[in-house]
């Protein structure tokens, strides 16, 4: 009996995959409504109505349009407005974040792995050493010192550099799991037979990391990356909720939901909308991330090639 055929071609092997296509669908159509919307949430996001909602207990007038049906802030602006503007702010400063923190893990890592000896005992070591520091103590030292040499040398407004800072800090504390993994995938990669070969024939080192040793990094690091903006994006809405953040007028989904908080646990009336909903959509994009992720890491897995033989 001749056996199931397996799909070759990547773009096959992806959309076979019920993770990338259920996380990446989810994630894609939430980009897609938070950027596409842009133009108007920029614009009602100046714009401060009357809270109907206040007065009417919840009960939503006639005139009212069905753009604010999901409630309005305690400024009275629109959530909806809110979230869509706060969602293209949270992904931004997640993918920027994983970007930083990709690019210098796997620097490290690869120089790490590639040349050992006392250059990889140094940044191991510093690696261990920075794994000690508490990670909160560790973004708002960062924020400290970049914050006015940035304003200074940009010349820009105050929320664009408390943007700017607060990716790069983000991105400069979680790089150390993405150095340890790439190192652990240059050591087992660098004792290979046909990285022995290319040796053997005088290839130079450059040649040896862009045609052999790069090639096989690009599977782990696409996986880590995918799952590292879910985490950027859940450590700026942390920092955002504790108040060390994205500072107002600019919103954010850790935002939203701390300037909510007192307000939807209100035992008198509680406006639970402001809660719900941005709550609701930051743990809808973090587990598309997160499926989307796995998805990649089956996809890139070396036994499912191995399986194929």
């Amino acid at each position: 009996m001749p056996s199931r055929a397996i799909p070759d071609t990547l773009l096959a092997r992806i959309f076979s995959n019920r993770r990338i296509l259920f996380g990446g669908g989810v994630l894609l159509l939430i980009m897609l409504i938070c950027l596409a919307t842009l133009p108007w949430t920029l614009h009602v996001n100046g714009d401060y109505y009357y809270d109907f909602q206040h007065q009417n207990a919840g009960q939503l007038p006639p005139q009212m349009p069905l753009w604010k049906a999901m409630g309005t802030t305690k400024l009275g602006q629109s959530l909806l407005g809110q979230c869509l503007i706060g969602g293209v702010i949270s992904l931004t400063i997640g993918v920027a974040a994983a970007t930083v923190s990709v690019v210098l893990g796997v620097c490290v890592g690869v120089l790490a792995g590639y040349r050992g000896g006392w250059v990889d005992g140094l940044l191991m070591r510093t690696v261990d050493v920075l794994y000690g520091l508490p990670y909160i103590l560790m973004v708002i030292l960062l924020k400290i010192a970049l914050e006015h040499p940035l304003q200074k040398l940009l010349n820009v407004g105050s929320q664009t550099v408390n943007l700017i800072v607060l990716f790069l800090a983000i991105g400069l504390v979680s790089w150390l799991t993405m150095a340890r993994v790439i190192r652990g995938q240059v050591l087992s990669l660098r004792s290979m037979p046909f990285i022995d070969a290319a040796r053997a024939v005088g290839t130079p080192g450059w040649r040896i990391f862009l045609n052999h040793l790069l090639p096989n990094l690009i599977g782990p690091i696409t996986v880590y990356a995918t799952l590292t903006v879910p985490s950027a994006i859940l450590q700026e809405s942390t920092l955002s909720f504790l108040g060390i953040g994205i500072q107002p007028p600019l919103p954010t989904w850790g935002s939203l939901a701390s300037e909510s908080m007192s307000l939807a646990l209100n035992p008198i009336y509680s406006r639970w909308w402001l809660l719900v909903f941005p709550c609701t959509l930051l743990a809808v994009t973090l587990l598309s991330l997160n499926f989307l992720g796995d998805g990649l890491r089956d996809l890139f897995d070396p036994k499912r090639e191995a399986a194929k033989l």
